[in-house]
């Protein structure tokens, strides 16, 4: 699967404010953590506000914090909110006179949507505070 750096860059920072949720990050300090620049954060974050998953605030005390409890936000929300697409769907480059290649674009686009489908649903299945836990299976083996 393609590594995709805004979804990385959402989950990445969300779970670190999963662990101390009440605590006001900056874009500069999530860009240093993160390897990237604070326009970027800006960008990622500000749809996850649009979403109702963070707030920020302007000034010199502003930031970035979680609008939610942690054990409320899903992996799906993030995803969603992000308008994400990991599942790759090819789009009709041309109009085609041949009906096996409409039969068969419409069949594939079908399968790519009942993927895309379960994937959200079992990203649905899992929170921002169980990415963190040491219990995850990928820690303990």
């Amino acid at each position: 699967m393609k590594r995709n750096s805004r979804l990385s860059l959402a989950l990445h920072t969300l779970s670190h404010m999963a662990g101390d949720p009440e605590r006001v990050r900056t874009s500069a300090d999530i860009a240093d953590h993160a390897g990237t620049n604070p326009v970027v954060v800006r960008r990622v974050l500000g749809r996850l506000r649009e979403a109702g998953l963070l707030t920020s605030e302007k000034g010199h005390a502003g930031g970035w914090r979680l609008a939610k409890d942690p054990d409320g936000i899903t992996l799906a929300d993030v995803y969603v909110a992000l308008d994400e697409s990991l599942i790759a769907s090819e789009e009709e480059a041309h109009a085609s006179e041949c009906s096996v290649e409409h039969a068969l674009h419409r069949r594939v686009a079908g399968v790519m949507r009942d993927i895309e489908q379960s994937l959200i649903d079992r990203l649905r299945a899992m929170t921002i505070t169980e990415i963190c836990s040491p219990k995850d299976k990928a820690d303990t083996a």
